[in-house]
């Protein structure tokens, strides 16, 4: 096997914004993460609004500007 060919295989941490941390195996750094398996709605069966990345806001901000220019 050719050697420098391979990105180096390490231990990482994911860490999720609920607080929960998992290490696992990566060739990436250290992650982190919006939404883990344990506060994911799907695997909770509890009804969570997820607003990924401010797309509510800014579709109300949008929204407000539109309105104003009437």
């Amino acid at each position: 096997m050719k050697k420098g060919l391979h990105p180096e295989y390490k231990e990482v941490t994911i860490k999720c914004a609920c607080g929960e941390t998992v290490k696992t195996h990566s060739t990436k750094g250290d992650m982190t993460v919006d939404i883990c398996s344990k506060c994911h709605p799907f695997f909770t069966g509890k009804q969570k609004f997820v607003d990924a990345g401010g797309r509510v806001d800014k579709f109300k901000r949008r929204l407000a500007m539109s309105n104003t220019n009437k």
